[in-house]
């Protein structure tokens, strides 16, 4: 009998990780998201194929209808999914920590905002002006979140509430700073030099003058240093050790204090990267923000999605970025393009059911075994 429950123990720990391993649950949801969307479609009386075919045409830059290729939406499919894959990683770094920022839009704020002005303010030297506007992002964000860390690992403020009103802090510090610089509007300041801006002759070449642009080299980068420092390093283990067991990981002789505040910087430097990109990859002056531009909100769908690793959470952010830029190729199909934002809500929905199936599928398994069980022990105690 005990060889028997053993067994059924390893069945129950197969099935659970069948069922709701990271890789085939996000493969698993986002069909059943596009599954929906399909329904939908239909209800409305278009015809999903319309949806398909924009995005085709985004992931290979083929019209179907015409047979016309053009690599221009390739590469701004790659440069909507860029700023969303950089504040993924914002959101899922803190996750492997056992955090959960929902700063990452405020952090990606400041980024923009310091960005903007070390481009404007900074040396036009070619090659160093946008370089030093990058360092200058990603340390605002780093500092912006990890502030949030330290309250949390000092003063156990929740990284929650903190990060939220931090995120407002950030708009209206933006906008109140952005519009003290000479020349400014209401709407954007002066131009930038042309040697703070992340343009690529050779990427927009490629793609048929896309905006796609150096930050494709700084995304693959920090997606390398997201995967080395999380799996390769002891730092990586340190803080996952932390995200798994703060009494283990503080008896073990790690500093979960320092921990949490390391990993709120580093989460807040990707979203403040993010910032700089999308302010000098995209734009040719810097802007007076008129509303939050939700790159840091989407991020937390990009890396639940992705489960928070490193190449999950990239897949995701090319998903979403593929979804957001088949909108305007959806519309010009009589197709309605809040279709794709409710795939994608349905997407973070399913994700967030996981620990609901696992709890079920675990439940199940406990009862077949207990049923399993009892006719031995009735047997046994007969014999008695």
């Amino acid at each position: 009998m005990w060889s028997r429950s053993l067994s059924d123990n390893n069945l129950r720990d197969e099935i659970l990780e069948a069922f709701t391993g990271s890789a085939l649950l996000s493969v698993a949801v986002v069909l059943l998201g596009f599954f929906v969307g399909t329904i939908l479609i239909l209800l409305v009386g278009r015809n999903p194929g319309g949806m398909y075919s924009a995005i085709v045409q985004v992931i290979t830059g083929l019209d179907l209808r015409s047979g016309r290729w053009n690599t221009r939406y390739i590469g701004e499919w790659l440069v909507m999914s860029l700023p969303l894959i950089l504040c993924g990683f914002s959101m899922a770094f803190a996750a492997q920590t056992g955090l959960f920022n929902i700063g990452a839009e405020g952090q990606y704020i400041m980024g923009l905002t310091v960005a903007q002005f070390v481009a404007i303010y900074g040396p036009p030297v070619p090659g160093l002006h946008w370089v030093l506007a990058l360092v200058a992002a990603l340390a605002a964000g780093a500092v912006w979140g990890g502030l949030a860390g330290f309250l949390k690992a000092k003063f156990s403020v929740s990284e929650v509430v903190a990060t939220i009103m931090m995120n407002y802090i950030a708009y209206y510090a933006s906008r109140y700073f952005t519009l003290l610089i000479p020349g400014s509007n209401t709407f954007q300041t002066p131009p930038f030099p042309a040697t703070a801006r992340l343009a690529s002759p050779f990427l927009e070449a490629i793609t048929n003058q896309s905006r796609l642009n150096y930050g494709l080299y700084i995304t693959i980068a920090a997606i390398l240093f997201y995967w080395i420092i999380m799996g390769k390093t002891r730092l990586g283990y340190a803080l996952r050790a932390t995200g798994f067991n703060k009494d283990a990981a503080r008896y073990s002789g790690i500093s979960v204090n320092s921990n949490i505040t390391v990993a709120m910087g580093i989460s807040g430097a990707f979203a403040g990267l993010a910032g700089a990109v999308v302010a000098l990859g995209l734009f040719t002056s810097g802007r007076v923000l008129s509303s939050q531009d939700g790159y840091g909100f989407d991020g937390i769908a990009v890396a639940l999605v992705g489960n928070s690793t490193a190449w999950g959470t990239a897949l995701s952010g090319l998903l979403f970025g593929m979804l957001k830029s088949a909108q305007p190729l959806m519309q010009s199909r009589q197709i309605p393009k809040e279709i794709t934002s409710i795939i994608m809500g349905l997407v973070v929905v399913f994700i967030s059911l996981r620990t609901g199936v696992r709890i079920f599928i675990d439940w199940r398994m406990k009862e077949r075994l207990k049923a399993r069980e009892a006719p031995h022990e009735t047997q046994g105690v007969s014999k008695q």
